[in-house]
């Protein structure tokens, strides 16, 4: 299966942002994915981290859903829909939710980002706890015979989330990483979970100077078990594509039998 990863620099018009995921999601479907996959917060990057609670959807309703869910229908294609905003139980807090559809339209799986982000050089600072609600469940699903494992940005940092999909043959991560920490850490973390688990890692980013000011790094990026990087998009719109080898997957796990090994 070809699998592509849309970059995007995304702002605070969720109109405006929904019709250019929809032009890359037509760019990979011309490109011959069968699943493509969007970045955190495709649809709003706002002034301000409590933009999200007014955009916030019910599961099954809203603009955004609906943008997902024909887009899938019509293009034929497995659609990982980046990071949108779900309401959450607690007040004043949503999800930061990841949603699937199926080429039929439908929801395939749901993943609620699970290890919120915090920092603080003395120069920016983000703490997510302030509006969302973290989630508490690892979620795979099946994309036609691929099995994917789902995480959201920060996640990329706790390995102990990844071993719970193995074995899986994609490990999906869109993401909105800084520019500070993504210089140091984005692909680094990127081919290490991609070795330690031995499978496709497909990373779609939010790559370029957003309108609130803020900068991320970028490079959406397609890893391959040996840690190879098959693709990547420094910075800017645009669809970087590869190929989901099963061979490759087979004779890397085959010469190296790490997962076999495990002992804990």
């Amino acid at each position: 299966m070809k699998i592509a990863a849309c970059q995007m620099v995304s702002g605070p018009d969720v109109g405006a942002n929904l019709k250019t995921a929809r032009r890359l999601l037509e760019s990979a479907a011309t490109q011959g994915a069968g699943l493509a996959a969007l970045p955190e917060y495709f649809c709003l990057m706002g002034q301000h981290d409590s933009d999200k609670l007014a955009l916030a959807e019910e599961l099954g309703h809203g603009p955004i859903q609906a943008m997902l869910s024909l887009a899938a229908r019509e293009l034929q294609l497995w659609i990982i829909g980046g990071t949108l905003p779900i309401r959450a139980e607690q007040p004043g807090r949503v999800r930061n939710t990841t949603l699937v559809f199926s080429p039929t339209g439908d929801v395939a799986a749901r993943y609620d980002k699970i290890h919120l982000f915090a920092y603080d050089n003395g120069r920016e600072s983000y703490d997510e706890a302030r509006v969302l609600e973290a989630g508490s469940q690892p979620t795979a699903f099946d994309a036609g015979g691929v099995r994917t494992g789902l995480s959201v940005c920060y996640d990329l940092r706790f390995p102990e989330l990844f071993r719970r999909y193995n074995p899986c043959d994609l490990i999906a991560v869109p993401a909105a990483f800084t520019y500070t920490t993504g210089e140091k850490h984005w692909e680094l973390l990127l081919r290490a979970r991609a070795v330690e688990n031995q499978c496709y890692v497909i990373a779609p980013a939010q790559g370029g100077r957003h309108e609130n000011g803020r900068r991320t790094w970028g490079h959406s990026m397609i890893v391959d078990p040996w840690g190879e990087v098959l693709a990547v998009l420094p910075e800017g719109e645009g669809v970087v594509c590869a190929d989901i080898d099963p061979r490759r997957l087979a004779q890397v796990r085959q010469q190296l039998p790490a997962l076999a090994h495990r002992k804990l």
